[in-house]
């Protein structure tokens, strides 16, 4: 039987939830959940219902139960605030509201597995980047390893498919290759993906190694390669660890590379998504004339899709280097569009993480939102907790709400999620800050040392360094800190840095004012 319903198709005989020709990844789970709820569809199921249903009766928690819910939702484009497909029914259950059509038929063509799709000739690349997770080796004589193995790429490639920026290849297409020496140059153009990543699963005692590698299809270079290491008892740990370890340094890597794919393109050929990258290109310049070049580039963006969210949230991201650096123009026009910017952000990117986490770090600096701000940024990571960036932006959050040692926690996972970021610079930033507000100065000047090695021009991260080294009497480094703060922001004064960075706590402006006074800033 397939359900269908929208763009999407529910295959109960081969276990499969299609979106026109792609497969949806999906775990057993979900799939269960959304198939009960589909052949229930014409009356309320309650909880019990579905617990009976899809845990045989055991003990669930709410939280569990929601999170499944929410799973579901975003494999089939829905969202817990639009309820447009799945409606939550207070105090009596759940309900599959959508229209669907039932298709006793063979599937498809476009749907008829991967055996046939493999077999077709080459398909052309999509237009955003792509990823197909291969079946990692078992070099271990121990067959219960093949199975931990499928394990971990089965969480990689779920873990994946939540940055909705990247097209993940279903596991049951990837499957295929298993037990097959593979040559990923084929590989990418039989399953049109620009990236592959392939790994092994090795035993030793009572230890296991797991290796990973990350692979331009189009050219066969290695990207990033890694391995990990932990003991057999810790295995679901390590599983885990391993995910999210692989995610959070693969991410801003292919970012990083279509970037570069974006910049490449004649301007003619552009579509919103390339405008989005370019912008992302030039913001990081960090001079007056890349960030207006890189508004007009997200506004392009937007101005072709009304509905990319994280255009909105970059955009606005553009507002606060202005205000920060002071080049706003009218500052009262300037922060009303970039706090509409922000709301724009959180409320399309309700299944887009990084939009909406962007978009919160837009209400909170220039529009104070803080308590707004971080519901939204902890929505996010709830959605997509492998997002560095998102951790990172909570980080800064945090510390502006007061809360350096829960800004300590954040940035702390960021750093541990993606440890080659280029963003590296901000997390350390974040630690610096934190660090200052909580009265530890020398570790606050050690975090601003080590952000302004990979960002010189980093604004905030001077003030830091100045503030913290005058607080301590160390006058010279102090004075030599706001001497690099005026070069950059001429007009910087103790009277405006309110612009610098928002403070929630009267006493941490007063603190931060206190600290670069001594080091030289005039009122």
């Amino acid at each position: 039987m397939r359900y269908l319903f929208e763009e999407y198709a529910l295959d109960t005989d081969r276990r499969e939830l299609h979106r026109g020709a792609e497969v949806v990844s999906v775990t057993p789970q979900v799939f269960d959940l959304l198939d009960f709820l589909i052949r229930n569809r014409e009356r309320v199921v309650s909880k019990d219902d579905v617990i009976d249903a899809i845990w045989n009766g055991r003990s669930v928690s709410d939280a569990a139960l929601t999170t499944r819910l929410n799973v579901a939702r975003s494999a089939i484009g829905d969202s817990g605030e639009q309820q447009r497909l799945i409606k939550t029914l207070p105090r009596e259950g759940f309900r599959f509201v959508g229209a669907v059509r039932e298709d006793r038929g063979p599937a498809s063509a476009a749907t008829a597995g991967a055996e046939l799709e493999l077999s077709k000739p080459t398909v052309a690349l999509p237009d955003k980047p792509s990823i197909a997770v291969l079946p990692f080796q078992n070099l271990s004589a121990d067959p219960e390893q093949e199975y931990f193995a499928d394990g971990v790429v089965e969480d990689i490639t779920m873990a994946l498919s939540r940055f909705r920026w990247l097209l993940v290849i279903a596991r049951n297409s990837s499957f295929t290759y298993k037990g097959r020496p593979v040559d990923i140059k084929q590989v990418g153009r039989e399953l049109a993906v620009r990236y592959v990543l392939e790994g092994s699963v090795r035993k030793a005692g009572n230890r296991i190694r797991i290796a990973g590698q990350l692979i331009d299809a189009e050219t066969g270079a290695h990207l990033w390669a890694d391995r990990f290491d932990g003991a057999l008892e810790d295995i679901f740990d390590l599983q885990d660890q391993v995910t999210s370890t692989v995610v959070g340094a693969i991410a801003p890597m292919l970012q990083r590379e279509e970037i570069r794919r974006a910049r490449r393109k004649p301007t003619e050929n552009l579509d919103a998504y390339d405008y989005y990258l370019r912008g992302l290109a030039s913001v990081r310049r960090w001079t007056r004339e890349a960030n207006s070049e890189a508004l007009l580039l997200f506004c392009k963006a937007i101005e072709l899709d009304p509905g990319l969210a994280c255009a909105y949230g970059m955009a606005g991201w553009c507002y606060i280097q202005r205000k920060a650096r002071r080049w706003m123009i009218d500052r009262e026009q300037e922060s009303a569009e970039a706090t509409r910017l922000g709301w724009k952000a959180v409320h399309l990117g309700a299944d887009d993480p990084a939009a909406m986490c962007m978009g919160a770090y837009v209400l909170a600096f220039i529009a104070h939102e803080f308590d707004d701000a971080i519901a939204f940024v902890d929505r996010g990571l709830s959605i997509n907790p492998n997002l560095a960036h998102a951790w990172n932006l909570g980080a800064w959050v945090r510390a502006f709400r007061g809360e350096p040692d829960l800004a300590l926690d954040y940035a702390a996972r960021a750093m541990r999620l993606s440890p080659l970021d280029p963003s590296m610079y901000a997390m350390h930033g974040a630690m610096s800050y934190a660090h200052f507000l909580s009265g530890r100065y020398d570790l606050a000047s050690s975090g601003a040392e080590k952000a302004l090695r990979d960002n010189p021009d980093f604004l905030l991260a001077i003030c830091i360094f100045a503030a913290s080294n005058a607080l301590t009497g160390r006058l010279e480094l102090a004075q030599k800190g706001i001497a690099r703060a005026r070069e950059c922001n001429p007009d910087l004064r103790i009277s405006n840095l309110g612009d610098l960075a928002p403070f929630r706590r009267a006493e941490d402006i007063a603190l931060f004012a206190k600290g670069l006074h001594e080091a030289g800033l005039p009122e």
